[in-house]
């Protein structure tokens, strides 16, 4: 997956045939394909663990389980865990509700000389690629996979979370077996939009940044896509959206996001990246007049080629 690390406004029509119903989902004929680089940050919805530094609470917690409440009292964030925990009475026995997966559970943890033992985080960070724009519900897509914590190699089960402004201020180019990466500045004051989703197909929001409907593009049905020529739009310095030239060798229609296989041509590209960087994910694929989907991951041993997901996936995610 290329993420670097540091739904729902539908209106649906129901139309009778007969006595089955059918329904037309609400998304645009035509977005804004973007290719803008963009900052991520995403919260948890409480607190998990991603390491220990100590034992003593190793027989109750594992890493990735997230820790939502101290003793009966909810917690979002690391400072929140920590006043509940200094307002413990009993130091050895603090009571802890968190999640292993999908299941509850409670237990109690315990302090040595004051400390827990526990790695933990409450937000993820990172940069990536904004892929299109609804500009009729300023519904918006990105990434086009979904955020995997770094350390317990989970998707992050998200609160909320906020994209915002940044700008690309060089490249780490790719080798083989060595996936580069896009380094970038945040601008955390300048938010763009929220985030509602971290699915496997991206993660989703209202953008309520200014919208530039110039860049419109008509949403490609299976059908209307081709193995050949094609084009991604990405940044590589500055915000400078640029196209570049692939080549779709595949077409799957039966993966949920490894839909598309392509190998990038354009001789520029490779030269200033060495093929597809971390960073990239979510860069637009276009087609003649068509948007026909996202890359979203790199073949590490050959870093000039890569796979993207349909257009129509994201947008069907977006409106769930």
């Amino acid at each position: 997956m290329i993420f670097k690390y540091l739904k729902k406004a539908s209106l649906t029509l129901l139309i009778t045939i007969t006595i089955m119903p059918s329904f037309v989902l609400a998304y645009s004929d035509y977005i804004i394909a973007s290719g803008k680089n963009i900052g991520i940050e995403v919260k948890y919805n409480g607190v998990i663990v991603v390491g220990f530094y100590d034992e003593q609470n190793k027989n109750e917690l594992q890493i990735g389980d997230i820790i939502t409440s101290i003793n009966d009292n909810k917690i979002n964030n690391i400072d929140e865990m920590i006043a509940q925990i200094e307002n413990s009475q009993d130091k050895n026995n603090i009571k802890i509700t968190y999640l292993r997966g999908d299941t509850i559970k409670e237990g109690k943890i315990k302090l040595s000389d004051n400390k827990t033992g526990l790695y933990v985080k409450d937000s993820v960070a990172g940069i990536g690629t904004l892929t299109f724009i609804d500009p009729n519900t300023k519904l918006y897509g990105a990434l086009g996979h979904e955020i995997i914590e770094k350390s317990t190699k989970q998707i992050v089960n998200i609160k909320d979370g906020t994209i915002f402004a940044s700008k690309v201020t060089g490249i780490i180019p790719s080798e083989n077996g060595i996936p580069g990466e896009k380094q970038a500045i945040f601008y955390n004051d300048q938010i763009e939009g929220n985030i509602k989703e971290n699915t496997n197909k991206g993660i989703f929001g209202i953008y309520n940044s200014i919208i530039n409907k110039e860049n419109l593009y008509k949403v490609a049905s299976i059908k209307d896509i081709k193995k050949g020529k094609a084009q991604i739009l990405t940044v590589l310095d500055d915000n400078q959206i640029e196209k570049f030239d692939i080549n779709i060798i595949k077409i799957n229609t039966h993966d949920k996001t490894k839909n598309l296989i392509f190998e990038i041509t354009d001789k520029n590209l490779l030269n200033k990246t060495g093929g597809i960087v971390q960073g990239m994910s979510g860069s637009p694929i276009i087609q003649g007049e068509y948007i026909i989907g996202a890359i979203t991951h790199v073949v590490v041993n050959n870093p000039t080629k890569g796979y993207g997901i349909f257009i129509t996936n994201m947008l069907e995610e977006a409106e769930n």
